[in-house]
Formats: C-alpha cells, structure tokens, sequence
C-alpha cells in the first residue's frame, strides 16, 4: 500500500514537473494567443455592425475589416515609416557626437571636469567606439529576424480565422463551464468585450493626439528626429504610465546635447502633456468602458513586464479587464451601496464599529 502512493506521488511530481516544463516552453505561445484574442474582440465590433446594419455574411464583414485595417496601417505606413528610417539613419550616425556632447555637459553641470584637456571621458568612449562594429554585426541576427516574421504571420492568421468563424471557439469556451454557471460565462465575456475595446480605442484616440501634439512641439523646437519621436509616442499609448518614460526620456537627452534650457522646455512640455492626456482626456474616455482603478493596472503592469517583457506589458491591461469582469460576475458579491461607503468611510477615519 505504500509502495502504491509512493509510486503516485512520484508519478506525480514528475507529471507535474513535465507540466512547468512545457508551460514554460509555450508560453510565448500563450501570450501571443491571448494577444490575438484581444485584437479579434476589437475587430469583432465592426464585423457585428456590418453585419447587423449591411446585412453582410460573417466571412465578408471579417475579410472586409481585416484587409481595410491593414490597408489603413499600409496606407499610414507608406506614408511615415520611410521618413522614420530615415531619421533614425541621421540620428544613429550623430549618435557619437550625441553621446560625446551629452557627456561634457552632464560632467560641467554636474560640476566633474573630468577631462582638463576636453576629451570625452573613457567612459563614453568605449560606448562610441563599440557602436559601428555593432550596426555591422545586424546583419548577424537574420535567422531571429525570421523567426519574428513567422511568428507575426502566426500571428495575423489566429486573428483571421478566430474573426471569420468565432463559434466553434466559443462553444468550446462555454463547454468549459456547468449549466449554471453558462449564462455567468457569457455575461463575464461580454463584460471583459466591452472594456478592452474601450481600451484599445482610448489608446488610438490618446496616442494620435499625443503623437500629433508631440510632432508640432519638437518641429517648433527643432529637435531632430521628430517623426521618430511621435511614432514612439502613439505607440508608447499601449503601456500605461511607463510608456510615459518611453515616449519622454530619448528626445530629452536629444534636446540636453542641443542645450539645458532647450532639455528643460522639452522636459515640461512631456510633464504637462502627460499631466492633461493622463488626467483629462484618457480618463473621460475609458469611464464608461472599464472603470479600472490605476494601482491596479500598475500593479499588474510591473509584473507581466518583469515576468514576459515587452509582450507582457502591452497584454497588461487587457489582462485586468478580463480578471475584473470574471471576478465581478462569478465572485463579487452584491453589496448595498450605502454599506459600502459606510465602511469606506469609517476605513479612511480609522473608526472602529460599535
């Protein structure tokens, strides 16, 4: 007998330990499937609307809304990426006398003369050194290269196919759930829906307008690599509260190698645009939608970025709008509103209840 449960315990732990094993191996996989499944909700929207409204079939409306969305991104494509590359031509081969400029005035300012004779301290110029070498060896990576191109392939077809025929998928979905519980499923689903598209349109209307604003600003301030910056800009939208960081810190060191105050206005100007997209307009969009309070979304932000990187930080937030609405439909109790503000209340006052 005991033999018996040793050997389960040890076929177990080694099931187990396989499991991990592949979870682990797959998981890529995994984040990208959710991924997509995020940007077929979104798509999903207008597919229903043709549907309903121009009486079109599913496979039509989806075929229709795929191509034109990437028709749209081809179209802006055509139109900015080749002025992007370009600037990041210019700004890779000025990057040395970036680095070097930004090194003297960060020693003067600091108050280090570390070079007397006016060279560029060693510390920098290894970085400099290494930079040509380093663009050289590009060339290097074309079998990940590859592989990206692949997995963005991938990528594009899970969208396609989950968009032209859902119901199999979701059929599925609901066989996972009793019969008690389907009608919850659904509910959870519809609700976690309707707040990542809130999510993903926010960040389209945020970003253009961030991106457009950012673009006037640093043309009127002459601050090179404009277009590469509001592109950085629309997409940073995606990561809330670090991609601020992202979008702000590169044309600011560009603008301290120009000159402090120059640093300084650039400085402010991303504060203050932040401060009223952030507040203002962000917030007015995302209300009816998701209701989502930030320390959360930080909070999960931090950690799917320290766990799965960049891919862990764009499904961040979506993330938090699926496990808010299947915790609110499947576990959240019903609660009068008066108790609740009632205990808030007392919980801010530190007054304990009679």
């Amino acid at each position: 007998m005991e033999y018996k449960s040793v050997s389960r315990l040890v076929y177990l732990a080694a099931g187990l330990f396989l499991a991990i094993w592949f979870l682990q191996q797959v998981i890529d996989v995994i984040l990208l499937l959710f991924f997509a499944i995020v940007i077929t909700i979104v798509l999903n929207a207008p597919v229903t609307w043709l549907q309903q409204k121009k009486k079109l079939s599913r496979t039509a409306a989806s075929l229709l809304v795929f191509f034109g969305v990437m028709a749209v991104f081809a179209l802006i494509g055509w139109m900015v990426i080749p002025k992007i590359v370009t600037q990041v031509k210019l700004l890779i081969d000025q990057l040395p006398d970036y680095l070097g400029r930004l090194n003297q005035r960060f020693t003067h300012w600091i108050g280090e003369h570390g070079a007397e004779n006016g060279e560029i301290p060693k510390s920098v110029t290894p970085g400099v050194d290494s930079l040509p070498p380093l663009i050289n060896r590009i060339g290097e990576y074309s079998l990940a290269i590859f592989a990206n191109v692949l997995k963005v392939i991938f990528f594009f077809c899970l969208v396609i196919y989950m968009l032209i025929n859902p119901k199999p998928l979701l059929e599925m979905y609901l066989s996972c759930f009793t019969d008690a519980k389907k009608e919850k499923a659904a509910d959870a689903f519809a609700y976690a829906s309707k707040m990542t598209i809130g999510w993903m349109w926010s960040n389209v209307v945020a970003g253009a307008i961030r991106a457009t604003i950012v673009w006037f600003f640093l043309y009127f301030m002459d601050i090179p690599g404009v277009w590469v910056w509001a592109g950085v800009t629309f997409f940073a939208e995606l990561i809330p509260k670090i991609g601020f960081y992202i979008m702000a810190v590169p044309p600011i060191l560009v603008a301290f190698s120009i000159s402090p105050t120059t640093a300084l206005w650039v400085a402010l100007f991303y504060i203050a645009l932040d401060e009223i997209i952030g507040d203002f307009v962000i917030p007015r969009i995302r209300s009816k939608t998701m209701k989502i309070h930030p320390v959360s979304i930080l909070v999960m932000l931090l950690a799917m970025t320290a766990a799965f990187g960049v891919m862990g930080a764009f499904i961040a937030t979506p993330l938090v709008a699926f496990i808010k609405a299947y915790y609110e439909t499947f576990y959240q109790r019903k609660t009068r509103a008066d108790n609740i503000e009632e205990n808030i209340d007392r919980m801010l006052s530190r007054k304990m209840k009679d």
